[in-house]
């Protein structure tokens, strides 16, 4: 006979190192999301609410809409702040809407 016969391997020899090895591509997977993907976005989120504890008023801001204005009024107990986006044009916007502070930049000399 050519060919051989081929016997099935008892399911207790596996036991929990066999369990383990076919977990262990999961793990490492779950792992690497983490690092790469949720850990940095979880920082950016702190930073972007630090930043927006922090507005106060002259601050340029940018919208997520795209619109720029300079900060007129920061209500501390409310979401609202007022903004100029032009000269006599005051708008109120929620804070969760900015998405980052212009910073002024220095003259070159």
């Amino acid at each position: 006979m050519l060919i051989s016969t081929a016997y099935a391997q008892d399911a207790a020899a596996g036991g929990a190192t066999g369990l383990i090895m076919q977990f262990a591509p999961l793990i490492l997977i779950f792992v690497v999301f983490y690092f790469l993907l949720i850990r940095p976005q979880q920082k950016k989120m702190k930073e972007h609410r630090e930043m927006l504890g922090q507005l106060k008023r002259g601050d340029r801001v940018v919208t997520a809409g795209g619109i720029v204005g300079k900060i007129t009024s920061v209500k501390e107990g409310s979401d609202e702040i007022e903004a100029e986006i032009a000269p006599n044009v005051r708008v109120t916007l929620v804070r969760g809407t900015i998405s980052s502070v212009i910073k002024p930049q220095a003259a070159n000399d």
